[in-house]
């Protein structure tokens, strides 16, 4: 190839790799806790930080608010990683997926969506263990995205919901089925503790409403899915819930479960893998 034709094909291909290099990267955010030096091996420091490769970069100031990187790194393996916000109310969808519910229609209720609570308790990070409580004998896993909320938002519309979400996170909406059919309430068949996993990074600027999803238990696929297939979207979930109950800045929303799900035992290894997030790993006690 020579003259006017070579010329073209190298400005083509120098326009195309300038678009790939504008077009925006999925930042990556980790609550992570630095070991207190002096105090023993289980004392950790908790700070928020910039997930850079193998590498976590401390911030200063407000995750929520104003802030700037520090100067200090720290290898990502030598930090421990925590759930990723304090949020003051953790909520998770009911039947957001055709593929959970029975049958091909979607039943009315389940045509808006069905939020309830879980407790701040349920949270751990990754590679902390989800401990299966006396008096349950069917614990089951459920990998979702979650929802991280990036500012107060009340009644907040539609169009204007994904301004409010930070970013997106991985979580197992860990459930109790024996409790959750019999109990009255679900706050222990969903909200005991350790039954919320998440993590282990916070992702911003990918598509949240089309995400592959998958579950690994003890390293088999259990569960798949896009996130697309959500009866309910991101900014529908956030807008619905905001006109009810004002939501706050590290607030957390399990989004649901896809598929059919099963239960875990003792001595098991979930995976919930989220596409640009990560792998949230716990193993099962």
């Amino acid at each position: 190839m020579s003259g006017p034709r070579c010329s073209l094909a190298i400005l083509l291909a120098c326009f195309s790799s300038a678009l790939l290099a504008a077009e925006p990267q999925p930042t990556r955010f980790a609550r992570v806790g630095i070991p207190k030096q002096g105090v023993g091996p289980a004392a950790y420091e908790p700070h928020y930080a910039l997930v850079e490769g193998e590498t976590v970069r401390l911030i200063e100031g407000d995750l929520f608010g104003p802030w700037r990187p520090t100067e200090h790194t720290y290898p990502l393996s030598g930090v421990k990683l925590l759930p990723p916000t304090q949020p003051k109310q953790v909520f998770a969808l009911a039947g957001n997926y055709r593929s959970h519910l029975e049958g091909e229609e979607i039943p009315p209720k389940f045509q808006i969506p069905q939020p309830f609570f879980k407790s701040v308790s349920s949270l751990v990070g990754d590679g902390e263990a989800i401990v299966i409580p006396e008096g349950t004998a069917e614990v089951h896993y459920e990998a979702e995205l979650v929802i991280v909320i990036g500012k107060l938002a009340r009644r907040v519309p539609e169009s204007a919901a994904l301004d409010y979400v930070f970013g997106v996170t991985c979580g197992n909406d860990v459930s109790a089925r024996d409790w959750q059919k019999d109990d009255v309430q679900w706050w222990r068949a969903k909200g005991s503790d350790t039954f919320g996993p998440c993590g282990p990074f916070i992702v911003q600027g990918v598509p949240y409403d089309d995400l592959q999803l998958t579950l690994r238990l003890n390293g088999e696929v259990k569960q798949q899915a896009r996130t697309s297939e959500m009866i309910h979207s991101v900014a529908r979930t956030v807008s619905f819930i905001s006109q009810h109950v004002t939501l706050y800045p590290g607030d957390l929303i399990f989004t649901g479960t896809p598929g059919e799900t099963s239960a875990i035992r003792p001595g098991d290894v979930v995976e919930v893998e989220l596409e640009h997030v990560g792998v949230l790993r716990n193993p099962v006690k």
